[in-house]
């Protein structure tokens, strides 16, 4: 029998990696979807990373509570579009940095709090090289700075495959979540990066962040052109 070596490491498993960049979320939302059922129907397949900003937009998570809404939804208003994902209401915008993991938790661990608390780690990291300074919020999730929060994160999990993600507010104009109550916490505030570094970038920002996704995870991005999922957006057969 072979002796375990506890210096051993496992390979990083490849994970494909899109950056569409401006993406309607209903879009995005069908990309998700497609992704989800093929890594179902075939579960050998590589991860995949979706790495984008939105379009301003409202989301709502199941179950949630109508009330966290200030205004009465409006063809004149961002939409509102009821989703899988677990969370209140939160607020999609260009500034903000999006990311959809859609993973085989089976490869990874088969815990949803452990997952929650990697994606956690993935934007405390990135932060962390940046030279800003965040933390966790005991009984909360999400990313903190300064008593802000700056990063939002809500997930959905079929047969250990997930969707949604992680949403970072980097330079957007946070005036969309003053219509709100942003994730139904009422006593703490949203706050962006730039608040605290008024010259950082998006692109800056995303470099790190797809560097400590990749470390956290153990995985090896490998980048794709996005006109397979564009395809699928345009497929008549399509749905979101």
């Amino acid at each position: 029998m072979a002796n375990f070596d506890p210096d051993s490491t496992i390979a990083p498993a490849p994970c494909h990696l899109y950056r569409p960049g401006l993406v309607p979320y209903e879009i995005a939302r069908q990309w998700q979807q497609h992704l989800l059922a093929t890594l179902k129907q075939s579960p050998d397949r590589p991860d995949t990373l979706l790495m984008l900003e939105h379009p301003a937009v409202y989301t709502l998570g199941q179950g949630s509570d109508s009330r966290f809404l200030k205004f009465t939804p409006a063809a004149h208003q961002p939409p509102v579009i009821k989703v899988e994902r677990g969370g209140e209401v939160t607020h999609h915008c260009p500034g903000q940095l999006v990311g959809y993991p859609i993973l085989n938790l089976r490869r990874h661990q088969t815990d949803l709090h452990w997952y929650l608390r990697q994606l956690e780690e993935v934007i405390i990291r990135t932060l962390a090289v940046l030279d800003i300074t965040s933390e966790r919020v005991a009984g909360l999730t999400g990313v903190w700075v300064e008593g802000h929060k700056v990063a939002a994160i809500g997930i959905k999990v079929s047969r250990w495959i997930t969707m949604h993600g992680f949403a970072l507010n980097v330079t957007p104009d946070l005036s969309g979540f003053q219509h709100i109550v942003p994730c139904g916490i009422s006593d703490r505030p949203v706050g962006s990066l730039a608040q605290f570094q008024p010259n950082i970038s998006l692109p800056q920002v995303q470099q790190q962040l797809e560097r400590q996704f990749a470390d956290v995870f153990n995985l090896q991005l490998v980048s794709q052109t996005s006109a397979p999922l564009w395809a699928i957006a345009r497929s008549p057969n399509s749905r979101i």
